[in-house]
């Protein structure tokens, strides 16, 4: 019997010895995340979320970002590459397939449907579902995580590369990392050029024009905050935060007719997460292990609205995730609010104006 315990305790000693040499994904750094907002006030929980129409439920698979053409019909780019359409009847059918992982999407005025691939790069599809790559790299630099897009009136694209480094099924390890690996990319379809725009930033995601077009919004997902580009002004060329602190990650963004600001964000803040972050190699460590092991998101659903100057206006919620969760897209189109998943089997539909009910605090 003792001599038994003796020769597990060696094999446990030798197989920490081993995991603690096996070398790590990750060369992180330390980060001081700022404490949580109290969810109290204008982030106070309510269920509005839960009033959602569910559109193709049980019919698709993480449709991340969604776009509404001028018949009505609604569009979701799938976790198996494919980009499906839903007609007004509710019927599912394939509109085309990119072969890597369809995220963020917006027609142009062509009607060419533009989408972020995380594995393809920029690409364009056009109305009979054909796909074209539009840009790959910026700088030299090949996209690693293409993410999320808007579209100025003069045709130029701003969209974000949320990782240079990390793939998209290993977005935990890039928002370990705290790095900083992700970028504000601008393409330009007359003349063919990319450029990067900012770079540094923390897990790039939602990417959206102010109503004036002089500046764009950008997504930190990694730092829970909203970065403000300016595009034209004595600030053409510089940042400044647009909003900071958020309860939660934030992930695409998208402005309406009446220029607020809609952001999903996909769960709340992980205090496990927060509590790793300015302990690197304890972060470095965590990232061998398996990924049901790793901070994993909590089942919510929250969206937030913001005025065109970062004040928060309100907040949507459904609190136990059963109807809507791991919302990342928010698309206001033809008077409705259309909600996005990475990995859930549904789309979102919300009337605005009782969206605009639940900002204004007159919730049930």
């Amino acid at each position: 019997m003792k001599k038994g315990l003796i020769t597990l305790a060696v094999i446990l000693i030798a197989g920490v010895g081993v995991f603690l040499l096996w070398p790590s994904p990750l060369d992180s750094v330390a980060w001081e995340p700022p404490e949580p907002p109290a969810l109290d006030g204008r982030l106070a929980p309510n269920e509005v979320l839960d009033e959602a129409e569910l559109l193709a439920k049980g019919q698709v698979v993480g449709p991340e970002d969604t776009e509404v053409d001028d018949q009505g019909r609604v569009y979701g780019g799938l976790d198996d590459g494919t980009i499906v359409r839903i007609g007004s009847d509710g019927q599912v059918e394939t509109f085309a397939d990119t072969g890597g992982r369809p995220l963020g999407m917006e027609f142009d005025a062509d009607g060419n449907l533009i989408v972020a691939d995380a594995w393809k790069g920029l690409l364009s599809v056009d109305p009979e579902g054909n796909v074209e790559v539009l840009t790959r790299e910026s700088n030299g630099v090949p996209f690693a995580f293409t993410d999320d897009l808007d579209i100025a009136d003069d045709g130029s694209i701003y969209f974000s590369d949320a990782s240079h480094r990390f793939n998209q099924p290993d977005y935990r390890l890039d928002l370990m990392s705290a790095r900083g690996y992700g970028r504000l990319i601008r393409y330009d379809p007359e003349t063919d050029e990319t450029e990067t725009l900012m770079d540094g930033l923390h897990f790039a995601n939602g990417v959206a024009l102010a109503e004036d077009e002089a500046s764009l919004l950008v997504n930190e997902t990694g730092r829970y905050r909203i970065q403000r580009y300016w595009l034209e002004g004595d600030k053409a060329g510089t940042s400044e935060v647009f909003a900071e602190n958020l309860p939660g990650f934030p992930d695409n963004l998208a402005r309406d007719e009446e220029g607020i600001f809609w952001v999903a964000l996909p769960t709340r803040r992980n205090a496990q997460m927060d509590g790793l972050h300015p302990h690197p190699w304890l972060k470095n460590q965590v990232a061998k292990l398996p990924k049901w092991v790793q901070p994993n998101p909590e089942p919510y659903g929250l969206v937030l609205a913001f005025d065109g100057e970062g004040e928060l206006l309100g907040s949507l919620h459904d609190t136990d995730g059963d109807r809507l969760q791991m919302v990342t897209s928010v698309k206001p189109r033809q008077g409705a609010l259309y909600f996005g998943s990475l990995y859930n089997d549904r789309i979102g539909k919300l009337d605005r104006e009782r969206a605009l009910e639940a900002l204004e605090g007159e919730v049930p």
